[in-house]
C-alpha cells in the first residue's frame, strides 16, 4: 500500500522542462474555462467541476499525457491515442502531446466541451 500524498509539485518534479511548459499551458487553458478543484492521486491531475472531474493530465519525459471526457467521439487526430466509452453519455479520449502548438483552439475547444461535464452538463442531455 502506497501511503504518499500525491501533490502537483511532486509530479512535476524531476520531469523536462519541455513537459512541465506543456502541464502549464493544460493549466491555463482549463482556466480559461471557468473554476475548478484539483484532485491528485498517483497516476493522474485530475481537474474537477462542480459536480465530477472531466479531464486530466500528467507531464512525463516524452510531454503530456492526459484525458478528457466529452459527450462525443473525436474522429481522427494524432493527439487522441484513445477513445472509449465511459457511461451511457460520456466518452473518456486519452491524448498525448508533444509540442505546445499542439495545445491549439481545437484542443482547447474540446476542454471546454470537457469543462461543461464536469458542471453536469451532460446530465440533462438524452
Amino acid at each position: 500500500m502506497d501511503l504518499r500524498t500525491w501533490t502537483i509539485d511532486g509530479h512535476l518534479d524531476g520531469k523536462p522542462d519541455t513537459s512541465v511548459a506543456l502541464y502549464h499551458e493544460f493549466v491555463r487553458l482549463v482556466e480559461a474555462c471557468g473554476p475548478f478543484t484539483y484532485a491528485v492521486s498517483k497516476s493522474m491531475i485530475t481537474v474537477k467541476g462542480t459536480r465530477r472531474g472531466f479531464a486530466g493530465a500528467k507531464p512525463d519525459a516524452r510531454g503530456l499525457r492526459g484525458y478528457f471526457d466529452i459527450q462525443r467521439t473525436i474522429g481522427d487526430d494524432a493527439r487522441i491515442t484513445s477513445v472509449s466509452p465511459y457511461t451511457k453519455r460520456l466518452y473518456v479520449h486519452a491524448f498525448r502531446i508533444s509540442d505546445i502548438a499542439e495545445l491549439d483552439e481545437e484542443f482547447a475547444g474540446w476542454l471546454r466541451e470537457a469543462y461543461e461535464v464536469g458542471q453536469g452538463g451532460h446530465l440533462g442531455a438524452s
